[in-house]
């Protein structure tokens, strides 16, 4: 009986090790949104290619478009000014 009582716990330690390790979804933002009536503003945004989106609006009122967060969201670095100023060739007063 003592045998069994400690194969059970060893079980259930290995069992509750190994789901407290286990890593949680990742979040992303998705490429495409579903717009309609239905699912306002910015949409249903689970679509990963335009054409998955597009088979899910077929036969519905809803269309698809960018994700705004997944666009707008991704930094392109900093912008590009010339060393160029136009106040450098003013005449000298």
């Amino acid at each position: 009986m003592r045998l069994l009582i400690l194969a059970a716990l060893a079980a259930t330690s290995v069992a509750a090790l190994a789901g407290a390790s286990s890593s949680p979804a990742e979040a992303r933002e998705y490429a495409y949104c579903l717009q309609g009536r239905q699912q306002g503003y910015p949409g249903a945004c689970d679509y990963s290619s335009f054409g998955q989106c597009k088979a899910a609006a077929s036969g519905t009122d809803a269309d698809c478009s960018i994700n705004p967060r997944f666009a707008y969201g991704v930094s392109r670095g900093p912008a590009y000014y010339p060393a160029y100023s136009p106040y450098d060739s003013r005449a000298e007063w």
